[in-house]
């Protein structure tokens, strides 16, 4: 048996091991989900009466005679700001004219006597519920994706090692092309996940009659996400791996991987925190463990240069080789090491000698 087949076989028999999986299955439906109300929600549930400003006088009347809630300022340059400032939904101002950031109020329209002009001091702008919920999708889906996908592979390696079936195994193929078969076939999985969720999101925000502007920033940041995603997984997975060579029971593994969950956990929640920050932002787009989902929540902000994301995913492309090789020298030291948890350093100085040890 070749190694292509080795990894292969290994490959196949982890997807078909995790189509059989009900936990596997209901998360893809709940990812599903989550795309759903990123882009259809903010549609369905964004209306209801605008919030207006508008100097008082009969103007303001009507308005408040149609069921707006009106803010009364006491010129229209107070109301301008006020539009500017997210307070109000939209303004009118002498003219008259209505002023609005981004989208047309219709209600506020119907209101007035005669339709008057209407000036968008922001027309490129992005919904504020779509510009968090978008970000959030991407860092929400990679987060738990690696982890989940992440700690199962972790738990097939000690379940393989703890029955002693590892060692029938690496009696028959090389002990990489045993890693390689789980890694490649959990990154098919997650892949096709995504490709999943990246179609269902596109196709909700077309439905959920989202702006030309915001379907124009979600398709390269959708495009950009799965090249991030399937790096920055494999460069996860190799680590996960490991973590599951290092110890001998499942209980152990909790421990054993808890630096790996801080450091997956980490850049979650700074991307989460700090999406308004664009200089924290920018910085977080260039860092391996968290450029998956910051450098494409840059994109649909329409805050990246061309060569951004090029530069960033070549950035990514380089740590993952690195972790792969890390990961790979020590899930080959610590494998088939039975005597207890193994140690980092020992697994990484006895690669060869552990393969001999029991």
């Amino acid at each position: 048996m070749t190694t292509f087949d080795a990894v292969r076989l290994v490959a196949a028999r982890e997807i078909r091991v995790k189509l059989r999986d009900k936990a596997f299955i209901w998360s893809t439906v709940i990812f599903l989900l989550i795309a759903v109300a990123a882009t259809v929600l903010p549609a369905v549930f964004g209306g209801g009466a605008s919030s207006v400003a508008a100097v008082s006088g009969p103007t303001a009347a009507a308005l408040a005679d149609a069921g707006l809630d009106v803010r009364t300022v006491a010129d229209d340059a107070a109301a301008e700001r006020l539009v500017r400032d997210g307070d109000v939904d939209a303004a009118v101002v002498a003219g008259p004219r209505v002023l609005a950031m981004d989208d047309a109020p219709s209600d506020v329209v119907e209101a007035l006597s005669a339709q008057p002009p209407i000036e968008l001091l922001d027309p490129n702008a992005v919904d504020q519920t779509l510009a968090f919920l978008i970000p959030y999708a991407f860092a929400f889906v990679f987060f738990i994706t690696s982890l989940t996908f992440g700690l199962q592979i972790a738990q097939s390696v000690t379940e393989e090692k703890q029955t002693r079936v590892v060692e029938i195994l690496v009696a028959t193929i090389p002990v990489r092309a045993l890693l390689a078969g789980k890694v490649i076939g959990g990154a098919i999985l997650a892949f096709g996940q995504i490709a999943l969720i990246a179609v269902v999101g596109t196709v909700g925000a077309r439905l959920g009659d989202a702006p030309d502007n915001v379907l124009s920033l979600l398709g390269p940041a959708i495009g950009w996400f799965i090249p991030f995603f399937v790096l920055g997984f494999v460069m996860m997975a190799a680590l996960w791996a490991a973590v599951g060579a290092l110890v001998n029971r499942q209980e152990d593994i909790a421990g054993a991987s808890m630096p790996m969950q801080l450091a997956m956990m980490v850049p979650f929640f700074a991307v989460i925190a700090l999406q308004d920050n664009p200089v924290a932002m920018t910085i977080l787009s260039y860092v391996p463990l968290s450029s998956p989902t910051a450098m494409p929540a840059r994109l649909f902000a329409g805050e990246t240069a061309g060569w951004e994301p090029v530069l960033s995913l070549g950035i990514l492309a380089v740590a993952a080789v690195a972790m792969v090789f890390v990961g790979a020298r020590i899930y080959e030291g610590s494998l088939l090491r039975t005597n207890g948890r193994t140690k980092l350093a020992t697994a990484w100085r006895d690669r060869e000698a552990a393969r001999l040890a029991g």
